[in-house]
């Protein structure tokens, strides 16, 4: 009897082997997945990421974001703090972790059942052994293996995808930090003059040298001014914060030194003519969208192929009856138990995959006209930014300077007086705040750019969350 227990036993695993043979068991990667992660980012931005598991890899990344943060931040050393010490990215990594844990469970042939029955009474006796199998899930393995495979690259790309959006996130904190920075600056310099303008208007106000229309000019001025000073602070004050989360900084990296001006305008705006393809081409988000529709239409094709079948069990019996009056008794056989397609022929499931197949084959093709406009516009954008903040430093600071100048010249030789100068450096003042502002809008702008060509701006509707890397099971995993 145990002879041909253990023989059940062995063709069940023979059939397992043949199985996952065919499907190619999967096993666990030492890096959780992230080699194909690192090298995408790496091409990419030209960063480094590191998935912290071990308590040598955190000394190691703590190490180094020290190192980075003990010199002035630049935009690209704040962005690899971040993919170094964000803990949201982390997290995402960790998905992607437990999507090849999916991966894997998904090549394993299933395990079969052993079971024990005693049934006594009256000094009669009996005992049955079975070995169940899965045959239907055994036959499919290769299948629901292949599909498995198509998630976790798409879980690798959705993790790749949650990197260069905490990039972009990154590059747009520190513009904005920068220029909130500089513009503190300027309305500090202007409120001092303001409030010394202020204090000299009344004093010749007290003289009678000034009427007290010209007095409340100069007042509501410096109040202005005073109250535009005290925005811009708490509009750098957040900015810096917002930076210093997406660095994953805590009370000790606080002190971080950003540099008190954005950088000059490049030389020439980058000339893209081929700017649309190469988003189609590079686009990370349009690059799962297409992995997801092959893994549907494996999945179709699987559903299709188990439509009239969803149960098939096999199992070895092996049954010794011990009677009281005669002598004990083997007998041995099988069973086989599948569902028969009698009230669902499987319609309802073929239907909802061929459904969820032409959905994703519609969101694809918005997602291709999508990211075309999106690369269009986002070099248009570019462009036009990049002009207005060159025209600000070409032409209107530079005759900004000369007419201060000139004026200056001019209150000397007493040709104009106190309130003439005044009011050119408070139009003077809107023009630096302009250029300041150009310059933000064009740094934010390449920033855009690069995120419509490879992927990473904010998550569309229904689209890919970088929270949640791991993809759902495969259509027909569980029989």
């Amino acid at each position: 009897m145990a002879h041909h227990l253990a023989r059940g036993l062995l063709v069940l695993a023979a059939l397992g082997l043949c199985a996952s043979s065919l499907a190619g068991c999967a096993a666990f990667s030492p890096d959780g997945g992230m080699t194909a992660v690192s090298e995408l980012t790496s091409q990419t931005i030209k960063k480094d990421v590191a998935f912290v598991r071990t308590p040598e890899v955190a000394d190691a990344v703590d190490a180094r974001v020290r190192q980075l943060l003990s010199r002035t931040l630049t935009a690209e050393t704040a962005v690899q703090i971040a993919l170094l010490n964000n803990k949201g990215l982390q997290a995402a990594y960790n998905e992607l972790a437990l999507a090849e844990t999916d991966l894997v469970e998904q090549s394993l042939p299933p395990n079969p059942v052993f079971s024990v029955s005693r049934i006594s009474g009256n000094g009669a006796s009996e005992i049955e052994r079975q070995v169940v199998g899965d045959i239907l899930a055994l036959a499919t393995l290769p299948f629901r293996s292949d599909i498995a495979r198509e998630r976790f690259r798409q879980a690798q790309l959705r993790a790749a995808l949650a990197t260069l959006r905490l990039a972009a996130d990154v590059r747009r904190a520190y513009v904005r930090a920068v220029a909130g920075n500089e513009m503190v600056a300027l309305l500090t310099d202007a409120k001092a003059t303001a409030e010394s303008t202020a204090r000299l208007a009344v004093k010749l106000g007290e003289t009678g040298s000034v009427n007290k229309l010209d007095q409340a000019r100069e007042q509501v001025f410096y109040a202005e001014t005073t109250a535009d000073l005290a925005t811009a602070r708490q509009t750098a004050t957040s900015a810096r914060e917002k930076l210093a989360r997406l660095m994953g900084l805590w009370d000790d990296g606080l002190d971080f030194r950003l540099p008190s001006a954005l950088p000059s305008l490049p030389r020439q705006p980058q000339a893209l003519p081929s700017i649309e393809a190469d988003a189609v081409a590079h686009r990370i988000d349009l690059q799962i969208a297409r992995l997801e529709l092959t893994a549907l239409a494996k999945s179709l094709d699987l559903t299709e192929a188990t439509r009239f079948v969803t149960l098939l069990d096999l199992a070895g019996i092996s049954r010794r009856t011990q009677d009281p009056e005669g002598s004990p008794f083997r007998e041995r056989g099988f069973d086989v138990q599948f569902q028969i397609p009698i009230f669902d022929g499987g319609e309802v499931r073929v239907r909802q995959a061929a459904e969820t197949y032409n959905l994703a084959f519609n969101r694809l093709t918005e997602r291709a006209v999508n990211v075309r406009s999106e690369a269009r516009d986002a070099y248009r954008v570019y462009r036009s930014t990049y002009d207005i903040a060159s025209h600000y430093q070409r032409e209107i600071l530079p005759l900004r300077k000369i007419i201060t100048e000139e004026m200056q010249l001019r209150f000397s030789s007493m040709q104009v007086d106190i309130f003439a100068l005044l009011t050119e450096a408070r139009q003077r003042l809107a023009s630096l705040r302009g250029a300041i502002d150009a310059r933000q809008n064009f740094f934010l702008a390449q920033s855009g750019l690069q995120t419509a060509v490879n992927g990473g701006g904010a998550a569309a509707s229904g689209g890919d969350d970088p929270t949640n890397i791991a993809a759902a099971a495969p259509a027909d995993g569980d029989h």
